[in-house]
């Protein structure tokens, strides 16, 4: 187990929802130790009502609870909020509610009875996701760039970028708000071997195709910029 990446975990919060008392009681110390806050619901209708009070970090719940159920809980989640990770709970692994955790973009999905280490690596999953999420740049309300995995992420879908492509992005968001000349762009991607502007435009234009027109600004007879 990586306790670094687990230490991600220190000063965020978790909602927990689980309706049995010994479980949820066991489960939460376990959760103390990692998280700097921990919020305890004791059934879904409960979980609803932490959630829109303190917008957690990482959301775990259990399935079949009293009022509103997991599933439930997790779809009122997603109607705002895409990018927390949750952790779903469930004493039966029913193929149904497995399919409709899936469509509610889930983390990880434990059956019950489920020992320490498989909710360490769940943890560690969920810590992972907030890492990536930290280092995504926004480009616009609807794109961002994941450095660590050279990748767009449009609307929970995953757009990659060559080589080429990402270095450009890369190059353009160090400079943000600067316009950049055609000779520095491209002596960052080739160097002395520069094929010529021709190569640069068709860079330009494929990265144009996955990110939008209107992210990279055309300066005439001077070069590029990104806001």
């Amino acid at each position: 187990m990586d306790k670094n990446v687990l230490g991600v975990l220190e000063n965020k919060s978790v909602l927990y929802a689980e309706d049995e008392n010994g479980i949820r009681e066991n489960v939460t110390q376990i959760l103390e130790l990692f998280f700097e806050k921990v919020y305890v619901a004791k059934d879904g209708k409960e979980a609803c009502e932490i959630y829109d009070e303190y917008r957690p970090d990482v959301v775990m719940v259990d399935i079949c609870m009293p009022h509103v159920d997991g599933l439930d809980v997790i779809s009122y989640i997603r109607k705002s909020d895409r990018k927390t990770p949750v952790i779903v709970l469930s004493a039966h692994r029913d193929e149904q509610r497995l399919w409709r955790a899936v469509e509610q973009k889930i983390t990880k999905y434990l059956t019950k009875p489920f020992d320490k280490n498989m909710l360490m690596e769940a943890l560690r999953v969920c810590a992972l996701e907030l890492v990536e999420d930290a280092l995504e740049v926004h480009l616009t309300s609807d794109i961002s760039y994941n450095p660590s995995q050279k990748c767009l992420i449009c609307k929970d879908q995953k757009i990659p970028l060559t080589l080429q492509e990402s270095r450009l992005l890369e190059y353009f968001i160090a400079c943000r708000g600067k316009t950049v000349t055609f000779e520095a762009i491209e002596d960052h991607l080739w160097g002395y071997d520069a094929p010529g502007k021709e190569a640069l435009k068709a860079v330009i234009k494929s990265l144009r195709k996955k990110i939008g027109k209107e992210v990279i600004k055309n300066h005439y007879g001077i070069g590029y910029s990104i806001d």
